[in-house]
């Protein structure tokens, strides 16, 4: 049997400069804050959102929390997503999704759904890869590669494996 193996995207190099660059536009988009929340989608997009929060840590003023969003991908209609703290806790403050790849949309979809019923400052979304094959209307304000692909080709990220830490493509 012949396996295919994955193209090395970004290096763990790349990545940790790809973190650094988004945290500081998370930055200076909102230097004026008092505070930040991270909602890390489960998966990569969660360790992408703790490398963010110990970034913002080092460069920014205000204080960063972090959650962490907890949805099955697999289900074609989504139950409700949980997140790991209270509603009230988003009140009035500037929101950050992060997920590992934006791919159609979907996922971040139903990971904005916690903080509709709820008045945030600031709704924004921080993804590592944008594949852009956009089927619902999510977009993301931070992006740290840019990949056009075909809709057979599969992106890996590994941050939470550090013998593997990578983005491959497959």
């Amino acid at each position: 049997m012949n396996t295919i193996q994955p193209t090395l995207i970004l290096t763990p190099e790349q990545i940790r400069q790809k973190i650094r660059r988004i945290a500081f536009q998370i930055y200076e988009t909102n230097f004026e804050e008092p505070a930040l929340l991270l909602a890390g989608i489960s998966g990569e997009g969660y360790v992408l959102a703790q490398a963010l929060a110990q970034e913002l840590q080092r460069i920014a003023p205000f204080s960063v929390e972090l959650l962490q969003l907890r949805l099955d991908k697999t289900q074609p209609a989504q139950p409700p997503v949980e997140a790991s703290g209270s509603v009230t806790d988003f009140t009035d403050k500037v929101v950050i999704v992060v997920d590992d790849v934006l791919y159609t949309g979907r996922t971040l979809a139903f990971s904005l759904q916690p903080f509709l019923s709820v008045p945030i400052r600031k709704l924004q979304v921080a993804v590592l890869v944008d594949r852009n094959y956009p089927r619902y209307p999510v977009s993301a304000d931070y992006k740290g590669y840019e990949l056009s692909t075909t809709l057979t080709d599969h992106v890996d990220v590994v941050l939470s494996d550090d013998t593997r830490m990578g983005v491959y493509l497959r």
